[in-house]
């Protein structure tokens, strides 16, 4: 059995999809090109419209370059219009996302999506785990330890195709800690879709900060893991960010100096409109925070524009704020409506050339940003840790720099940064 699986959207998808690959390498299938394979799964974002077209291009074209494929879809497009993608050319299967923990037993049972020829394993879904640095191309692990989210943000429709908050038990996550260190990863990327509420469902009731100080006492563990090993804290909501969460990364031993905190407007008015909780001051003193304790930091965000009843004046206070902003790379989102969200049914929508042009200036800034901070990192030492075929480094700051060949994936090193895209690893 070939199989492909191909991953749209957030860090959640991709922990999920890498779930699915292990699984399926585990029970004798073989990974392929989606158009030779026999089996495609698709996880989907739905967080703006584009993403739900991209899904739909990417399905289609998979059925046209391979007519024989069988496409399972998954994720927030398949959980948000099943009834939509399950009419797309070849999809056997559509699966929401509270099942995708019985996906990969679904394909191994199911003969409209494996015939009984094509069998692999057992057959009952209980294959045994495959986990090496370098399967499904990924050199860091991404470790979903939530998912779901009971925040209501005007613009959003994921806490509807992700329902309610639901945390791995600290136990557990050590224990996934441990495997995945054992399997080799020197590099751990923590993830949720909320992954500042982590805990507070959970009984006992536990807390982000909790995970990350048990995560951090490597030497009362029973099984210590290396010293390598290297936790990297995935999106963060800037409420969440608190100053006990600086103060573990800013020690600078288990995680990497690298923030990222979603900003999505500079405008109190547009905040309050998109029900964010917080004001532009209190996330300025947060990252003006960060780069004063952390001036190496990686700090990124997400910014909306176009956003219903944003005027010119509104505009202009995002890209101001952002052009003095210690912040060293932003996504631009243009605004996407999404039906079932608050935001729909809003007066004063952005026409869709104003939008562009908003979008256009941004990214523009954006691009300033991060050549401002690759310049200010040259010349420093950084640990970092080689991916894909050993030419390149990527540093605990999130710099992506070339380096001379003869290394593997997967070593860790010591980088002096030569330019904004080149770096020489040191020795000793």
């Amino acid at each position: 059995m070939r199989y492909s699986v191909v991953t749209f959207g957030c860090r959640v998808n991709q922990a999920d999809s890498l779930g699915f690959e292990e699984d399926l390498l585990a029970c004798g299938a073989v990974s392929a090109p989606p158009e030779q394979a026999d089996l495609v799964v698709v996880n989907t974002c739905s967080v703006t419209a584009t993403a739900d077209q991209g899904a739909r291009q990417t399905i289609r074209r998979i059925a046209r370059d391979n007519p024989a494929a069988r496409i399972v879809v998954t994720g927030c497009y398949a959980t948000r219009r099943p009834d939509e993608v399950g009419e797309l050319p070849n999809v056997v299967r559509v699966i929401r996302n509270d099942d995708k923990p019985r996906l990969i037993p679904l394909i191994v049972t199911d003969q409209a999506i494996v015939s009984t020829a094509e069998r692999f394993g057992e057959g009952d879904g209980s294959c045994g785990a495959l986990l090496e640095p370098g399967m499904a191309g990924r050199t860091a692990f991404t470790l979903r330890v939530q998912t779901g989210c009971a925040e209501r943000c005007s613009y959003c429709i994921i806490p509807s195709t992700r329902g309610r908050p639901r945390s791995v038990a600290i136990d557990a996550v050590l224990a996934e800690v441990d495997r995945v260190a054992a399997a080799g990863f020197a590099e751990i990327a923590l993830t949720g879709v909320h992954l500042g509420s982590y805990g507070r469902e959970l009984a006992p009731r536990s807390s982000l900060v909790e995970l990350l100080r048990a995560l951090a006492s490597r030497g009362s563990r029973s099984v210590p893991l290396p010293p390598e090993v290297l936790f990297r804290i995935s999106s963060l909501e800037p409420m969440d960010c608190s100053l006990d969460v600086v103060d573990l990364v800013a020690e600078g031993r288990a995680f990497a100096p690298h923030f990222h905190l979603p900003l999505q407007h500079a405008s109190n008015r547009v905040l309050a409109a998109m029900q964010r909780p917080y004001t532009i001051e209190y996330y300025a003193s947060l990252v003006n925070d960060i780069r004063t304790r952390m001036p190496h930091a990686s700090i990124g965000s997400d910014v909306i524009v176009g956003f219903p009843g944003e005027t010119d004046e509104d505009f202009d206070q995002l890209a101001s704020y952002l052009e003095g902003s210690p912040l060293t790379h932003v996504h631009v989102f243009p605004y996407s409506d999404r039906p079932g969200t608050t935001a729909t049914a809003m007066s004063g929508k952005v026409p869709g050339p104003v939008v562009r042009e908003r979008g256009r200036r941004v990214r523009e800034v954006a691009a300033g940003l991060a050549t401002r901070f690759r310049q200010s990192q040259v010349g420093t030492v950084r640990p970092g840790l080689t991916l894909e075929d050993g030419s390149t480094v990527i540093t605990d700051n999130y710099l992506k720099l070339r380096i001379s060949p003869g290394r593997t994936r997967n070593e860790r090193v010591r980088v002096r940064i030569a330019s904004q895209h080149d770096g020489e690893v040191l020795c000793g």
